[in-house]
């Protein structure tokens, strides 16, 4: 018997038939002897419609309030899930976030989880019941609801597999596992049977959707098994995220290629070259709660300083407005540029740390391909450029080829 955490994302618990289906796959490991939390997301759609009907009430709504709002999606789920099970004779409870005194703190819409008190879970598991939570959400120390931001539910699910010491962790989703990029882009992408929790931190980073970056983060803090399933597969083993590197990570060179179409670039030119001059720039985008990707920064012969970024291009209007409004005065900067028409691209692999000539070989590809690079950023197991959007399938069709990646 092993203790299971099975999270159900929209696209799994759409509509009342597939909360049946979900409730079958439940109701089936349940039958075989293990211990079933299942985390639940809103029905597909659900969220956005309840962010459209609180914009109707206020322009740019309260973050508080509309935390109250969003986080109902996932309780609606919760309850008609368990009553799926209890109609097919599974005893079954469910909970809302704060009903299971799971703590967060007060980032209303990007709340982090700071505690999980058990007690219920293990008194309810003991009993026989499947526990069915509502993913998303929680509650602040002065009893706020809050919200974890989108994919928030992946969230839940790792959190509490890390507290009450899951065996494992399933991630259901509409793909039946983690590829060595988007099918949808390149068909001939191969679905990957592990993955190591450094290419899949990555991988989530930047780009991919599968799994939310912030639940990879902390099944890598508490080490929590994950398997990536697909809800529309009953006989699918799906990819398991391992934490030790196989010895055959000596032949795949890279294991996939992420992507993300959501990031925009920004460029503040002609600074000073002075110590601090980094912190003044960054340091009010931080003040705003805005996430910070690639940083990278150019001095020239005269002294000055080009420094770049990246935001998702949901911020870049606060972003260009902080800088042109607190900042470009202040540091004597020659020029704030913003570009949103622009695509972050990656290549990902353990194996990069053994193998020589990555780099040159993926901007060969490139330039065969025409496509101009803007940015360059490397790590051990990555090397991202950021280009035009309308030259991001391109580029992916062709490292994808070009690394064989389609061959495993």
């Amino acid at each position: 018997m092993a203790l299971i955490i099975q999270k159900f994302g929209g696209t799994s618990v759409a509509n009342p038939e597939r909360i049946n289906d979900v409730a079958e796959r439940i109701a089936r490991y349940h039958k075989s002897g293990h211990q079933i939390i299942a985390v639940v997301s809103a029905m597909s759609g659900e969220t956005n419609k309840l962010i459209g009907l609180a914009d109707e009430m206020m322009q740019n709504p309260d973050p508080r309030e509309l935390d109250m709002v969003i986080s109902t999606g996932e309780q609606i789920t919760a309850g008609l899930t368990a009553l799926s099970l209890i109609d097919k004779g599974i005893q079954a409870k469910s909970y809302t976030g704060h009903q299971l005194g799971i703590t967060t703190d007060s980032s209303f819409g990007k709340a982090r989880i700071m505690d999980i008190d058990t007690k219920i879970l293990k008194k309810d598991l003991k009993q026989g019941f499947v526990v069915v939570v509502a993913g998303f959400q929680g509650l602040d120390k002065v009893g706020n609801i809050t919200t974890l931001g989108r994919g928030g539910s992946d969230t839940t699910a790792v959190a509490i597999a890390a507290a009450i010491k899951a065996d494992e962790c399933q991630i259901y989703t509409d793909v039946d596992g983690i590829y060595t990029t988007d099918p949808r882009v390149v068909p001939e992408a191969r679905k990957l049977n592990s993955i190591t929790f450094e290419e899949m931190l990555e991988m989530a980073s930047l780009g991919s959707k599968v799994l939310q970056t912030r639940s990879v983060e902390c099944a890598g803090k508490f080490k929590v098994p994950i398997r990536v399933l697909s809800s529309f597969d009953i006989k699918g083993d799906g990819t398991v995220i391992t934490f030790e590197e196989d010895k055959k990570m000596e032949n795949p060179i890279i294991s996939g290629i992420a992507f993300n179409r959501d990031e925009a670039e920004v460029s503040v030119r002609g600074v000073p070259d002075t110590p601090g001059v980094a912190y003044q720039i960054l340091g009010p985008i931080a003040d705003a709660n805005i996430d910070v990707d690639m940083i990278i920064q150019n001095v020239g012969e005269s002294g000055a300083t080009d420094f770049t970024f990246t935001v998702h291009k949901r911020d870049l209007k606060e972003t260009m407005d902080i800088l042109n409004e607190k900042v470009k005065a202040k540091i004597n900067a020659r020029e704030i540029m913003g570009d949103s028409k622009v695509a972050k691209l990656s290549l990902v692999g353990v194996g990069m740390r053994t193998h020589a000539g990555i780099a040159s070989k993926m901007f060969k590809v490139l330039s065969d391909e025409k496509i101009n690079i803007n940015t360059i950023s490397t790590s051990e197991i990555k090397i991202s450029v950021i280009l035009e959007e309308a030259n991001l399938d391109n580029a992916v069709k062709a490292l994808h080829k070009a690394f064989e990646l389609e061959k495993g």
